[in-house]
């Protein structure tokens, strides 16, 4: 296996996924073939990544077997060089599936050997802008620009879609010019329901590895229904793969009697960590699949293992469940049915289906294990044993009750029942046997009634025993359905490396905003309608979804730009002082919350003879393209009404600017300057905390990517700290998670951290992408 897993990964697959090939023998065992095909065409040479990629990505898709070879050698020999045009050979192959191939035909259908020059694609974006012109003069960036991206794509099928991209934004800002504030304004928008039960409307995205198909559906209209193809209430038994036995029927009929053919799914972690942003794609999929179609959904908590199970997990979990706005119809517990599956787990062996094993867990490790000696051991000499497991007569690791099944990743036998000596959060000391997940899943979910167990794709593999286990226990039987998991690059949320991540400091805790656990992002200050939203955004896919953080983003940007009321605050105070003004001068500045639509209130902050501005804001030598203050260039102050002229330039024995003097004029009376600076008079000192991302690579736990290991792929300049910032004296009521937009700086919130004398903030993000992002 390990030979395997270097070979895997050897072609630029993750450890994690090159295991998660092994479990699949066919998809494997095709792998290396391809693989091997591949070192026969490039001799000494290796693989490189893309390549690599492609080659598994074709594997994972190919239909016929029998083409395997012919498509390895266009993707070694450079032919197909990129997704795009594997998808186009992919869908020639399966259109034609005759022996003798028209290999012209084949390659123009996959854009083999054609080369798209810069020139081509300039041309061909002007066209496209110049189509629309009008309308994007209009409505300048408010323009749906993915309209411009499709017209190219269409008209550049085989083009860098990254040059395209580059290109339109050139074109666009050469017609457009720089964003104006007004740009960065959104118009007012109708009130909006909460995040839990509004329709949010999406675009279509690009996802990795994914597909999805979402365009324009909201997140309940892709959940309601017929939308995901999934059974109706009490015909489990049309499902592909659900065995029916003679009883199925019967047991249907009682499910619906007692259930009403109500859908009924749940939400079933393990209370041992902190949800993460994938949880929030299960939390959404799980609460809203059954609010789409009038259902009910129980929060259940997995816990059967009592060595890591910790009260404020039980807590943190519902809590965020409820934070994203979502209400548990009840909250169960898997130790709620001890008993229940105790008895049940007699059953099986009295039926012949479970027998007490002794060999050790080391033994049972990895997918080639022999056949237990103890498998046909008679059913009274395991009654007796697990009898005795209960008592506490044996120590632990020393025997386990296994099932006699066959998974379909190959596993033989899975164990039911574990010994462990820990006493249980809940339960105390009754109990020294504890159920596993194969074992506990598919009985509790019986017992709820439970209509679709939505799991997500690594439990696939387990749906066989899912169905095995009811039927052998001639119990009501869910159907068990998959969809891709989500994943975010630049993070880790495995639970046991964000325990590294705290334990070496690199972060303070599980709610360190740099994190992607929920109890993070609701701290750094995403609200819960945008992780909703960016759930719907993503769709409800199959296949698993790779996303990058900065698409997370813009949906916590289109929230906050609605909801978040604007103040002013400098973040590196430069003291001004205004010559023009006498000394006692003070007035009051009217403020708007919203300066796109004033009707949504206001606030107040004085205005004196001495102000401070950003730093950045002056430059004492001008430069090209520099619109704000310089000794030779007024700048306005926003919402004042009065323009500034340098008079002085003050330094401090370094040489470095530490006040300015100015004259002031009202702006009706002075020429319209080129800019408008925020400014604080009087303000309140506050803490502000600046946050990167946390990881350098975008996937740190790749080891072709990161060979030294996550904790060596640290971003030294993930957070910053200015512990003296200036904020207007309007938030000096504001409470922890209350949000702000800093004018012309970004979107802040304030942190635990707070106190009466010092307000906290952390940046949740800027107020437009990073250019610098990929």
């Amino acid at each position: 296996m390990a030979d395997a897993v270097s070979i895997f990964m050897a072609i630029g697959l993750s450890e994690q996924k090159a295991k998660e090939t092994l479990k699949n023998e066919a998809l494997s065992s095709t792998l290396k073939k391809a693989i091997e095909q591949a070192q026969g065409l490039l001799g000494s040479a290796s693989i490189d990544k893309t390549a690599g990629t492609l080659l598994y990505n074709m594997v994972t898709r190919l239909k016929d077997s029998n083409r395997l070879s012919f498509l390895t050698e266009y993707i070694i020999t450079r032919k197909i060089t990129s997704e795009l045009q594997l998808s186009a050979a992919l869908d020639f192959l399966k259109n034609h599936p005759q022996e003798n191939l028209d290999r012209l035909e084949f390659e123009a259908a996959c854009g083999v050997g054609v080369v798209v020059t810069p020139e081509q694609i300039e041309d061909a974006v002007e066209l496209i802008i110049r189509k629309h012109k009008d309308q994007l003069l209009a409505e300048r960036y408010r323009f749906n620009m993915g309209i411009l991206m499709g017209e190219a794509r269409t008209a550049l099928k085989w083009a860098d879609g990254k040059i395209v991209k580059n290109e339109v934004d050139m074109q666009v800002l050469h017609l457009l010019g720089p964003k104006t504030e007004a740009d960065l304004e959104k118009n007012p928008k109708a009130a909006k329901p909460k995040a839990a039960e509004k329709d949010v409307k999406i675009e279509q995205v690009s996802v990795e590895n994914g597909e999805a198909n979402t365009e324009g559906k909201s997140l309940m209209e892709q959940l309601r229904g017929e939308a995901l193809k999934f059974h109706k209430t009490g015909e489990n038994y049309k499902t592909e793969g659900y065995v029916v036995t003679p009883n199925t029927m019967t047991l249907l009929k009682k499910h619906l009697e007692e259930t009403g053919g109500q859908v009924r799914t749940r939400f079933p972690p393990e209370p041992n960590g902190i949800l993460h942003i994938g949880h929030a794609k299960a939390i959404n999929f799980n609460f809203g699949f059954a609010k789409a179609n009038n259902g009910i959904c129980f929060l259940r908590y997995d816990d059967t293992n009592p060595e890591k199970e910790e009260e404020k997990y039980f807590t943190a979990i519902r809590e965020m469940v409820e934070w994203l706005g979502y209400k548990p119809y009840a909250v169960t517990h898997a130790s709620d049915n001890f008993q229940l599956l105790y008895d049940l787990a007699v059953d099986l062996i009295r039926r012949g289906h479970a027998y007490v094993c002794h060999q050790r867990g080391e033994e049972l490790k990895g997918h080639n294990v022999p056949p237990s000696p103890w498998r046909e051991r008679p059913v009274e000499e395991s009654l007796l044993l697990f009898d005795r497991m209960r008592k506490g007569m044996f120590a632990e690791g020393e025997v386990t009750l296994r099932m006699k099944m066959v998974m379909e990743d190959g596993k033989m036998d899975p164990v039911a029942y574990r010994i462990k000596y820990t006493p249980h959060h809940r339960t105390g000391d009754t109990w020294c046997i504890y159920p596993t997940y194969d074992y506990t899943h598919c009985l509790c979910d019986s017992i709820e009634n439970i209509t679709h167990s939505l799991c997500t794709k690594e439990f696939q593999s387990r749906r066989s025993s899912y169905f095995w286990l009811c039927n052998a226990l001639d119990v009501y039987c869910p159907v068990q359905w998959e969809y891709g998991r989500l994943n975010l690059t630049y993070t880790v949320v495995s639970k046991r490396k964000i325990i590294k991540l705290v334990e070496t400091a690199i972060v303070r805790d599980w709610d360190d905003p740099r994190l992607f656990t929920l109890t993070a992002l609701r701290r750094r200050g995403f609200p819960p309608q945008a992780i909703n939203n960016f759930c719907a955004r993503v769709g409800v896919t199959v296949a698993q979804t790779t996303m990058e953080p900065h698409l997370l983003e813009a949906c916590v940007r289109e929230v906050l730009n609605d909801t978040a009321p604007r103040v002013m605050a400098v973040l590196e105070p430069l003291k001004v002082t205004i010559t023009n003004l006498p000394t006692n001068a003070q007035k009051e500045v009217r403020v708007p919350d919203f300066p796109a639509n004033e009707a949504k209130g206001s606030h107040v902050v004085p205005f004196s003879k001495t102000i401070f501005i950003e730093q950045s804001d002056f430059r004492e030598v001008m430069e090209k393209g520099y619109k704000r203050l310089t000794p030779d260039q007024p700048v306005g102050l926003r919402h004042a009404g009065y323009v500034i002229s340098v008079q002085r330039v003050i330094k401090d024995g370094c040489g470095n600017v530490c006040e300015l003097e100015v004259s002031c004029a009202s702006s009706d009376s002075v020429e319209k300057p080129k800019a408008f600076i925020q400014w604080v008079s009087d303000p309140l000192q506050c803490e502000v905390r600046l946050y990167e991302r946390l990881f350098l690579h975008k996937n740190p736990e790749d080891p072709a990517e990161v060979p030294a290991g996550f904790l060596r792929d640290i971003n030294p300049y993930s957070i910053t700290v200015i512990e003296s910032a200036s904020v207007d004296r309007s938030v000096g009521k504001a409470k922890v998670f209350d949000k702000f937009q800093f004018e012309r700086v970004g979107y802040f919130s304030v942190d635990p951290d707070s106190t009466s004398e010092k307000l906290v903030f952390n940046r949740t993000v800027m107020l437009k992408e990073d250019p610098g992002k990929i």
